[in-house]
């Protein structure tokens, strides 16, 4: 059975009995304290924590998982993988232990024929709480498993909670017994590789406090709603299922390991080395395509590190394989063509997925060459010393800055004949994992306390959002913070937060910035609102402070945006659409949205480009939006079912989470996106767009700013007067500023080297008279003195050679010269052969020179330069030199 069919299976077995299918989460976390989806349950963990309603009591999902702890495992065991899909059905205080067991026993072992898996019953082996006996008396009276097949474990085992204080309970695992050739008998308990653990069953009927590890914490008591979360690993039963060995050899990853076969020419099951190299090829490449396929672009933090890591794994063990050009492109075709069939968006984002994977390919190779270069040096430093062991920290350079795995460095070291200090690397990489640990450890507890704003949802509701249709209405105020914590009332000068029951006010969200405006209760009392947030979703919190009088929980209140700056945002982010609309029409859909910003008459457009952006390009996107604008087309938004939308085109923002239904904005014939900001009601209401320029912000992302309507016509209009005051300067039409302005700098850059030279060679007159009156100083001719100011450094380094030149007879000759420059004094020492030989450095002399000057130089024994602070302290810097040549000649 494949994987494709495993994931229909699943989710229509449970849609059939009464479940809500919801489409997996993007791997992209909507949780600060994760930076990819972990686990199944991840995007309903705020329905757990009662943060959010769920959308129905009982759901089920096929969710995009990766992890990345182990991942320098990964190939070594067949066990290890960074990207799986977690099957889950969830009850939120609708069916408990029973249903949840009667239902897994159901799709497990029901006949392919009738929509079920298949299993052989007799294989399966069941694992609960050690105290959970209602759930043991389930399996063996109700579904008729044998008690010999029913294993108690403990806490580490079979207790499930999210590692912080919350809802928590005993599970319940069903794991299949692949048989004697796997390994003894005996059960889950004695033997985890013959008994394969398939489908977990969480039973969260507690709540625990605070406290470390899986076993470490409290149970405070009972949760008021007892709630199902349960997670079957797909490749774990693709690989039974499939009859195969391993994950690996399941039909979504063998075809890329024999994609990487046909490149290299290396056959799977040959040896270890190359099977190990073949494992984490198919799984990083999976794992990169599905990362990039939601939003994810390889960068040297966050989430971008990771797919920046994984990617580099996998091509190096492709060129350790034999590969010795380019293979990214044909790898991550066979993932999409294959996991296209789960995830159809991979098709339709092929372009996209390739362009950001290619760009990644090639800045590898390339820093793959750089990194050789510093082993390399370090291997020369090594056997120049006489060791035979490349230092630890060396191996965690190559590591970490340029993405040298440390096998690859054990195996370039090696045939250099050196081994490497792995104690001293992996030391480093304890330290930096330990570092990380801490890192997320304290993120985890770093939480707002956001119980006020959960307390206002369970008693309000969420805010009723009016700002589509009208900019002020009458409300009432369901809920006050003053200074942060909840208060029945707040005074004139208090800084508060609002929570209204409905209200026109835009909480910021998409790129778009929040509206501002007033709000003005019954008794006369108003507050200026700065700030419009969504702490927690649905709930409107209205920031500012009290300008005049009392407010009171419950007051009836009007509320009224600053409508001139709604309608300068609201012409900003209809600018974007058309921006994001024309880019993707000259650069194809590789330009996708990556953020933005919709402030009042401006707008930051981010998007994925692999290079810059020519202008020319930019300047036919411009032209493109503005003849949109002359064509006034109507703006209109529409709810519609999420998978409606997608029939239609439109396109969606990578990394933002959509509900079932969503709202469409449609311009005309040119645009159509998944959008929840307010827009124009036509384009010609934007009245103008300028792009002010492109640069990149990270690798493969490229930001455009702009401003639109008023804020542009004032650029233009400065712009206009910037040209005409040239007009004016250079007596030319616009047309021919460029050639005329061109035509003066290089007139004026002839001028300047004419200039340059008539000061070169009057300095350069001053040689001769210099070098005549050398004095004898213990037999060696000095030369010190001082140009006119101005003269420059290599100038003056000039003069100073030349008339070390002239002194004759072979004496020995020190040659001294000073200048200012810019109010700084500067010198340059020069020294000839016999000079040096009597132990006179220009270096020493220079040093000696520029500390009286208030500074410091240095340079060769034969020619230095220094500078100072003090103009004034030249003569005694003469001196200085001198003294030094009387002491040391």
């Amino acid at each position: 059975m494949e994987s494709a069919e495993i994931r229909r299976r699943w989710l229509s077995f449970f849609e059939e009995r009464g479940h809500t299918a919801v489409p997996s989460a993007s791997l992209i976390a909507d949780d600060p304290t994760l930076l990819l989806v972990p686990a199944g349950m991840v995007p309903f963990k705020p329905y757990f924590l009662g943060e959010v309603k769920p959308p129905a009591p009982r759901v089920t999902s096929v969710q995009k998982c990766v992890r990345t702890p182990d991942i320098e495992e990964v190939g070594k065991t067949t066990r290890h993988g960074t990207f799986f899909q977690m099957c889950g059905n969830f009850s939120f205080g609708d069916y408990f232990k029973e249903g949840a067991i009667t239902l897994a026993w159901e799709l497990l072992t029901g006949s392919v024929a009738d929509g079920g898996y298949g299993l052989d019953p007799e294989r399966l082996w069941i694992t609960v709480y050690l105290d959970d006996d209602e759930a043991e008396q389930i399996w063996r009276d109700k579904i008729g498993v044998p008690a010999e097949r029913i294993q108690r474990l403990g806490k580490k085992d079979n207790f499930w909670s999210m590692g912080v204080p919350g809802p928590c309970g005993p599970c319940s695992e069903i794991n299949y017994d692949r048989g004697p050739e796997f390994g003894p008998e005996g059960g889950p308990a004695v033997n985890d590789e013959r008994y394969v653990e398939i489908w977990n069953l969480v039973f969260m009927q507690y709540e625990r406090g605070a406290g470390d590890g899986k076993e470490d914490f409290p149970i405070l008591g009972d949760l008021p709603s007892k709630n199902i979360d349960t997670g079957l690993g797909l490749e774990r039963l693709a690989m039974i299922l499939q009859g195969v060995q391993n994950m690996y050899e399941t039909d979504t990853l063998k075809v890329v390991i024999d994609k990487a076969t046909e490149l290299t020419g290396v056959a799977y099951g040959t040896a270890h080395g190359s099977d190990v190299s073949l494992r984490v090829v198919a799984d990083h490449i999976r794992t990169s395509v599905m990362l990039i396929g939601d939003g994810v672009t390889p960068g040297n933090e966050g989430r971008g590190y990771v797919l920046r890591r994984i990617m580099r794994r996998a091509i190096r063990n492709m060129r350790l394989l034999g590969a010795t050009g380019p293979v990214v492109k044909d790898l991550v075709d066979v993932v999409v063509d294959t996991m296209g069939r789960q995830y159809p968006e991979l098709v339709t984002d092929r372009k996209r997925i390739e362009t950001v994977a290619l760009a990644e390919e090639a800045a590898f190779l390339k820093a793959l060459k750089g990194g050789t270069n510093i082993l390399d040096t370090a291997v020369t430093e090594t056997k120049a010393a006489g060791g035979k062991v490349l230092p630890g920290d060396k191996a965690f350079l190559l590591h970490d800055t340029w993405g040298f795995p440390i096998d690859l460095t054990l195996e370039m070291a090696a045939e250099q004949g050196l081994t490497v200090d792995e104690d001293g690397f992996r030391r480093l990489m304890k330290e930096q994992r330990e570092r990380a640990k801490a890192d997320a450890k304290a993120k985890k507890t770093g939480h707002a306390d956001l119980s006020a704003y959960r307390a206002v949802a369970d008693e309000s509701g969420a805010t009723e959002f009016t700002g589509y249709t009208t900019t002020e209405g009458e409300s009432t105020v369901v809920g006050l913070l003053v200074d942060g914590v909840p208060s029945p009332a707040a005074s004139e000068g208090d800084e508060v937060e609002v929570v209204l029951d409905r209200t026109p006010f835009y909480a910021e969200g998409g790129g778009q910035l929040a509206d501002q405006g007033r709000i003005r209760l019954d008794s006369g009392a108003v507050i200026q609102v700065r700030d419009v947030q969504q702490p927690v979703p649905g709930v409107s919190v209205h920031k500012g402070s009290v300008q005049v009088g009392e407010v009171t929980v419950g007051a009836s209140a009007y509320a009224v945006i600053d409508t001139k700056r709604r309608r300068a945002i609201a012409r900003a982010h209809s600018a974007t659409h058309l921006t994001h609309q024309a880019l993707r029409d000259a650069l194809g859909p590789t330009a996708a949205q990556a953020g933005s910003e919709n402030s009042p008459g401006r707008f930051r457009f981010d998007f994925g480009s692999p290079a810059a952006v020519p202008g020319t390009v930019l300047t036919d996107v411009e032209q493109k939006i503005n003849e949109v604008l002359g064509r006034e087309l109507d703006v209109h938004a529409e709810v519609m079912p999420i998978d409606e939308a997608k029939k239609q085109g439109a396109i969606a923002e990578f990394g933002e989470k959509y509900g079932e239904q969503v709202r469409v904005v449609t311009i005309g014939d040119f645009s159509k996106e998944l959008c929840g900001g307010t827009h124009v009601h036509n384009t010609a209401q934007l009245g103008l767009v300028k792009l002010l320029g492109e640069s990149s912000i990270g690798s493969g992302v490229r930001r455009i700013e702009a401003l639109v309507g008023v804020d542009a016509y004032n650029f233009l209009a400065r712009e206009h007067t910037v040209v005409a005051q040239l007009q004016e300067l250079v007596k030319g039409r616009p047309e021919e500023l460029p050639e005329k302005i061109a035509g003066m700098l290089g007139k004026l850059k002839d001028a300047e080297k004419e200039i340059e030279k008539f000061r070169a060679e009057k300095v350069l007159q001053a040689a001769g008279g210099l070098a005549d009156s050398a004095k004898d100083v213990r037999g060696v001719a000095l030369v010190t003195g001082q140009v006119p100011d101005g003269t420059s450094a290599d100038d003056l380094r000039k003069l100073v050679l030349d008339v070390r030149g002239r002194v004759q007879g072979g004496r020995p000759a020190v040659v001294a010269l000073f200048t200012t420059a810019n109010g700084r004094p500067l010198t340059v020492i020069a020294t000839n052969e016999a000079a040096r030989e009597r132990g006179l450095k220009a270096g020493d002399l220079v040093r000696a020179a520029a500390k009286t000057l208030g500074g410091g130089g240095g340079g060769k024994p034969d020619v230095a330069q220094g500078g100072g602070q003090d103009p004034e302290a030249v003569g005694a810097a003469m001196t200085a030199v001198e003294r030094l040549v009387t002491e040391t000649a």
